[in-house]
């Protein structure tokens, strides 16, 4: 089977694994300077491509900074941090500690949906259509987690209860990254999740609590059952 033709998710976990093996070793430390693609590509038996792919990665979780015309660098993050860093894009396929959290979600922010169309006040629910309007064109999968985390807050806010509104922003960190992974991973996981989160606009704009719950339980389930099938 080509490399083009395996999973993404195991050609990129292949090739982050092999960086991980070179910080382990000592061969790079936290603000080394990586070899050049070519070069880096070829010692670790990767194609140009898996490489990228990793490296991106690696960028968007902060382990390495693309510096455009200077290389790509090691982050200066304390050894045992960056080690942990690494060590979470892999440990993803053997830990199921993240869907638990995704579980949570699931239960808690439809609930904050249906309470937040109730009571947020036309100016908090332009604010949330504003979030919606900031979204590029052609995002990064950065700006799509960035996006979708201030519009999930929002509307968490909006709520009225801050008990709630605390458990849900609590929620973001565990399951930051593997938004993220779904985004370098999924094809049409940008399309999917901007239609989603204007379906719950609409309900919540249009004042249907029970439509505005019902589209943000599809919207969580879609990101736990995808999560559940990457991890086998």
């Amino acid at each position: 089977m080509s490399e083009g033709a395996e999973p993404r998710v195991a050609v990129t976990d292949a090739a982050i694994g092999k960086i991980k093996q070179m910080i382990l070793s000592g061969e790079l430390a936290p603000g080394d300077r990586l070899p050049k693609e070519a070069d880096l590509a070829e010692r670790l038996g990767l194609s140009r491509n898996s490489l990228r792919e990793a490296v991106r990665a690696l960028a968007l979780i902060n382990v390495l900074d693309v510096r455009q015309g200077d290389g790509t660098y090691v982050t200066s993050l304390e050894p045992r941090l960056l080690l942990e860093t690494l060590s979470f894009v892999l440990d993803l396929h053997r830990d199921d500690t993240v869907i638990q959290f995704f579980e949570v979600r699931r239960i808690l922010e439809p609930a904050a949906t249906a309470m937040a169309t109730e009571l947020m006040t036309d100016e908090e629910v332009e604010e949330l259509r504003a979030i919606l309007d900031s979204f590029p064109p052609d995002p990064t999968v950065e700006e799509l987690v960035d996006n979708d985390l201030k519009f999930h807050h929002r509307i968490a806010r909006g709520s009225g209860n801050s008990v709630l509104c605390s458990f849900v922003e609590s929620l973001a960190g565990p399951t930051q990254r593997a938004r993220i992974w779904r985004g370098l991973t999924e094809e049409g996981a940008v399309a999917k999740t901007m239609e989603q989160h204007t379906a719950i606009y609409e309900a919540i704009a249009a004042r249907q609590p029970d439509v505005a719950r019902a589209w943000a339980t599809v919207h969580i389930s879609g990101v736990e059952s995808w999560l559940r099938k990457a991890l086998g």
